[in-house]
This record gives C-alpha cells, sequence and structure tokens, in this order.
C-alpha cells in the first residue's frame, strides 16, 4: 500500500529484498520455501509453535488449578504489543513522524500482518519470551522468596539473556533490518541499537512482571480466585501499564542523554548493569538456598513445559549461530561478504551461558510434585482448593 510506505520503510524493505509498495494487506501469507533464506521458517516456527503451546497450557492450568497467571501472562505481553508496536510501524497515522521516524522493518516471513510490518512470529515471540522468563523464575521461588520487585528485576533479567540471543542474529540472517541514521536508535552495540538491547530485553519484560504479579499472581498464590471480567480489566491495565513501565524505566538514558550519544549509552548501559548484579545476586543465592535448606522451604511448583521447550529454543538458536558462524568470521569492518551487519559474538555465548545455567537451575532444585498435566501448581493455590 504505497500510502503507507515512508521512505525510510521502503529503503529498508528494498534492502531485505522485499517491495514495500507489493507488501500484503492486513494479512498476508507466503510460501515458506520461498522466503529470503531457510532460517527464516525454521526461526518462525519454533516460535510459533513454542507459544501457542504456552497459550494452550496456560488455558489448561486455569481449568484444572483455577490459576489465570499464566494466560494472563500470555494476554498481557500481546497487549503490550499491540500498544507499542503499531505507532512504529506508522508514525504518520500516529501523528509522531516528526519525532520517531521508522526504527526497522521486518522481513516478510510465511505469515504477515499490517501491509509486511507485523510478521506472525513477533505477536508470537513476545508472550513466548515473557512466559519462559517468568516461570523460571517462579520455578525458583525467586517472587515467594523476595517479593514482587525483585522477581521482576530477575525476570527481566532472565528474559534479556535469552532474547539477545536472538537480537544478535537476526540483522545477519536478513530477519530484520534496522535504521541505523535513526537517532533513538543510537548508539548502537554492533548490529544492535543499545537502547534495545536494554529497554526490550530487559526492561520491558522486568515491567511486564512486575505488574503480572501484582495485578494477578500474588493474590492467586495467597488463594483469591477472579472472575471473568475482573482478569479482562487486570489483563488490560497489565498490558498498558507495562507500556508505561517501558517509557518510565529507561528515563535516565533518554532525559539525561538526550543532547550525547555517549551519555546516553553510558546509562542504558549502566541500568542493565544494576539489574544484571542484583539479578545475578538473588538467582545465585537463592539457588543455593533451595539446594541446601531443608525441603519444607523448596517451592512446589514446576512447569516442564518451560523447562524442556526453553532447552528447545537454545539448541535451535545454536544450529542457527553454528551455521552463521562462517560468514561471520569471514566479516570486514562489522558486515558479511552480502554486506549484512554481524552482531556480537561473545556478549551472545555469555547470554547462552546465562540462560543455560536457568534452565539448569530448574533441574537441579528439589522442587514439589506438580499435577498430573505438568502445569505448575503454588502452595498458597493447592491449599487454597482443599479448603
Amino acid at each position: 500500500m504505497a500510502d503507507l510506505c515512508s521512505p525510510t520503510f521502503s529503503q529498508l524493505a528494498t534492502e531485505l529484498g522485499f517491495s514495500c509498495d507489493e507488501a500484503g494487506g492486513l494479512v498476508e501469507f507466503r510460501n515458506p520455501l520461498g522466503l529470503e533464506n531457510w532460517t527464516l521458517p525454521v526461526l518462525e516456527w519454533t516460535i510459533i509453535i513454542g507459544s501457542v503451546l504456552a497459550l494452550v497450557l496456560a488455558i489448561v492450568r486455569l481449568r484444572r488449578n483455577g490459576d489465570p497467571t499464566n494466560l494472563v501472562l500470555w494476554f498481557g505481553a500481546t497487549a503490550y504489543l499491540f500498544i507499542i508496536e503499531p505507532p512504529l510501524y506508522f508514525p504518520a497515522a500516529f501523528g509522531i513522524e516528526e519525532h520517531v521516524d521508522t526504527m526497522f522493518a521486518h522481513n516478510v516471513f510465511t505469515v504477515d500482518f499490517l501491509w509486511g510490518r507485523l510478521p506472525l512470529y513477533i505477536i508470537a515471540i513476545y508472550p513466548l519470551m515473557a512466559t519462559i522468563a517468568f516461570e523460571i523464575v517462579k520455578m525458583l521461588g525467586i517472587f515467594r522468596r523476595y517479593g514482587v520487585l525483585v522477581g521482576a528485576v530477575c525476570a527481566g533479567f532472565v528474559h534479556h539473556a535469552f532474547y539477545e540471543i536472538f537480537d544478535h542474529l537476526g540483522p545477519q540472517l536478513r530477519w530484520w533490518e534496522w535504521s541505523t541514521d535513526n537517532p533513538i536508535n543510537q548508539p548502537m552495540f554492533d548490529s544492535v541499537p543499545l537502547p534495545s538491547v536494554v529497554v526490550f530485553a530487559a526492561l520491558w519484560p522486568m515491567s511486564l512482571a512486575f505488574c503480572v504479579q501484582f495485578f494477578v499472581g500474588r493474590h492467586v498464590d495467597a488463594g483469591k480466585h477472579f472472575s471473568g471480567l475482573q482478569l479482562v480489566w487486570r489483563t488490560l491495565v497489565i498490558g498498558v501499564l507495562a507500556s508505561v513501565g517501558t517509557f518510565i524505566l529507561p528515563i535516565p538514558a533518554t532525559v539525561f542523554g538526550a543532547r550525547s550519544d555517549t551519555i546516553r549509552g553510558i546509562l542504558y548501559a549502566a541500568e542493565l548493569v544494576i539489574l544484571t548484579v542484583v539479578a545475578i545476586a538473588v538467582l545465585v543465592r537463592q539457588w543455593m538456598r533451595l539446594r541446601t535448606e531443608p525441603s519444607t522451604n523448596v517451592p512446589s511448583y514446576t512447569n516442564n513445559f518451560v523447562r524442556y521447550y526453553a532447552a528447545v529454543y537454545l539448541a535451535i538458536m545454536a544450529i542457527l549461530w553454528a551455521t552463521a558462524l562462517p560468514d561471520f568470521f569471514g566479516a570486514v569492518d562489522g558486515s558479511t561478504s552480502a554486506g549484512d551487519p554481524i552482531g556480537n559474538l561473545w556478549y551472545t555465548l555469555a547470554c547462552f551461558a546465562v540462560a543455560i545455567l536457568c534452565i539448569a537451575a530448574t533441574f537441579t532444585v528439589p522442587t514439589g510434585k506438580s499435577d498430573e498435566s505438568n502445569i505448575p501448581v503454588s502452595d498458597e493455590s493447592a491449599a487454597a482448593r482443599t479448603t
């Protein structure tokens, strides 16, 4: 649709190998074998299948155990997506084109929405990644032991590790392309804008986890039951407030670094370092406590889907990274021979290590029994159902 094609998006689309003018309508389907390269459908279906399974199991958990937390998390993440992303795709339509130019363009995948702007897998990745991070933290008993805020910090850190593995590979494999001329994307961390590394990989999932646990999770753990209407309005509020948190949490960098990319980069990095230090200290301490303290202090909570599918996700990402390494090592001045920017391998390896350790932690601590569906059951919820 030509009137929706800004010059920046048209340029990015052309560089990715498709035409903005010819991108479909509200929804478009393509042959997965005809995409830019074979990695696109592999990524797409890995994320979509995982997200659908997370949704199904969240529904099952609500029906069998009366716990809507996972379902609210899933739809809260999706609500956040539809609040935050459309203005980034169509700044002119939202009247913000003078302040926000096109920041990036996704490549076209098997299923796309909004004239080639929104692949289905992007809709799916928000709730999937949020579920993995939130559930790992909950399985380790962080929310119960340290409270909503610290638990949210840990969820943001875990999400960051899983997400950056994907984030540093995407530009090289043409999953998307950033507008490096856009000042909002500065400073760059190799092929990834540092604001994305901090805000979209760590701070927004922290904000979402805080809202979900504050408005729903802690009440469910205390034995409270919600009506359908209560869950609907709380989910919408969670999506809105998580979006607000995305703007509030990085204020030091966006305000004090407004006139200097260097200062902005330092402040973004400082926020990430603080979050990382707190999360690592809490996660390690809690893991050690669960390994050494009496079983009465062990959280009776397991989510086998998250434990195993998180491992599947890492295995597939490792394969995709391995196939990209020849071009990565052959890159000159940060670009492959095909002109695609490369991410930071050392940072990615560190994220792999954190993600693997987080999964391992859920397997190496004693846990209580989960129900026959392998859907997690909290101590408090189980007690409430027996009264």
